[in-house]
């Protein structure tokens, strides 16, 4: 049999209400990390002039737009990342804010790339950033919430690490070695896939800009090199208690043009997947999207959805924690109404109406159905309790679905006392 005529598009997603509510889990650790840390949300349009993008990002960003011309004659193009939007409305609006500004968003982004593991063509970002700070107290607080957000997923010491460079460091070694201005952004795409391309393509394209991979690769090894920022990230660090969680390495440059110093990323310890999140120090790039007209040092980091998806689904104690937070939270309500007596059907939407206006979530069967039947039904909703009713009225039972034992209730005060119950943690309910 053939297959529906029309289907979601190569590196799109259709969300089923388990994906719906596995996205909102990774939504709600987001706000509430980065609320822990004092940032407030904001939000940028998924459209915008493609000159934006054409203007600072640089690199492979630019091929992988999806950009087009619009009724009105506008070349535009769906974001791409969220942090050209952000530089043009701080641009706009930073008069308005003390300074630093610390800000995030959670905004989806759209990138023509072939769809693989942990990476489609739209996806969700998690973008994180203080903008008026220059020093390297801010790149380490950024990196202390990154660490909390994995943290708050459920991952452990080992699961995971925080590799950190600084993008001067290479910039230093480039112009101490005699790279031409224009071949440097070539030479920080070649850095920046180190890991990722074959080495004998590596030293030929090394060869081409008059460098060789062991220049390169001693560079690397040597913990030296490393930046006096990167030590007073470190200390930062190790005084908050994350330390352990931090590495040295100078391969990581990012792929983006506008980074210009500080850099880092979060990859699984196995390295079994690309990075988890990265970001860095961009601090010209209000400028250029201001056309000079506003300078202001910015550091931010971006966490994208498919990633951290995949890594909690292949780590047991992240998976989880993950499914007790879509136990708690995902269930279509809390309470089934299960009609032992449909002759009580009025009194059954009376009380179902008092408990909804309590802000209690329940639901009941809109037509006559077996009492058997009801209970799959509320089993399948994933709701905690279901509530009898039936000629018993005003007595009622409260059935724990998890442990199949009941207790009985009154009409009288229902709603209070199961706002109560539910508060309750799961277990046997007492007689």
């Amino acid at each position: 049999m053939a297959g529906p005529r029309f289907q979601a598009l190569p590196g799109f997603r259709d969300f089923l209400p388990k994906d719906t509510a596995a996205r909102n889990y990774l939504f709600e650790i987001w706000r509430s990390v980065a609320r822990r840390y004092g940032f407030v949300e904001y939000e940028t349009p998924l459209l915008e002039d493609t000159a934006l993008y054409m203007k600072k990002a640089g690199g492979e960003l630019n091929s992988q737009l999806f950009r087009f011309e619009d009724q009105g004659g506008r070349d535009v193009t769906l974001r791409p990342e969220v942090t050209a939007s952000l530089a043009r409305l701080v641009a706009q609006h930073q008069r308005d804010f003390p300074k630093p500004l610390k800000w995030f968003e959670i905004g989806q982004c759209f990138r023509y790339e072939k769809p693989q593991k942990g990476r489609g063509r739209e996806f969700f970002q998690f973008n994180v950033d203080i903008l008026g700070e220059a020093g390297p107290q801010a790149d380490a607080e950024l990196i202390a919430l990154a660490i909390d957000t994995m943290l708050a997923f459920g991952f452990q010491p080992g699961d995971f690490v925080v590799r950190v460079s600084d993008r001067q460091a290479w910039l230093d070694f480039a112009s101490q070695r005699g790279v031409k201005e224009e071949s440097i952004p070539d030479f920080l795409q070649i850095i920046d896939k180190l890991e990722r391309e074959k080495p004998e393509v590596t030293a030929e394209k090394l060869s081409a800009i008059g460098l060789t991979t062991d220049e390169v690769t001693a560079f690397i090894a040597n913990p030296e090199n490393a930046s006096s920022a990167f030590e007073t990230i470190r200390a930062e660090l190790t005084a908050r208690g994350l330390g352990e969680y931090l590495s040295l390495d100078l391969s990581i440059v990012r792929g983006l043009a506008y980074y210009t110093g500080v850099v880092f990323e979060v990859f699984d310890s196995r390295k079994s997947m690309r990075a988890v999140a990265g970001g860095g120090r961009y601090d010209t790039l209000v400028g250029v999207i201001s056309d000079g007209g506003v300078e202001m040092p910015a550091t931010g980091f971006a966490m994208g959805d498919y990633v951290i998806r995949n890594l909690i689904e292949e780590t047991p104690h992240a998976e989880l924690n993950m499914a007790s937070w879509l136990q708690r939270n995902a269930a279509a309500c809390d309470i089934y109404l299960v009609l032992a007596d449909d002759s009580k059907r009025p009194e059954a939407l009376e009380i179902l109406s008092e408990l909804r206006n309590a802000g209690i979530s329940c639901d009941l069967p809109f037509s006559a159905a077996k009492v058997n039947k009801q209970f799959q039904n509320a089993e399948r909703s994933g709701a905690r309790f279901a509530l009898v009713i039936g000629s018993e009225l005003p007595e009622l039972k409260l059935k724990n679905l998890s442990f199949r034992n009941e207790e009985s209730c009154h009409v009288l005060g229902l709603a209070d006392w199961l706002v109560d119950r539910l508060k309750q943690p799961d277990g046997p309910l007492l007689a």
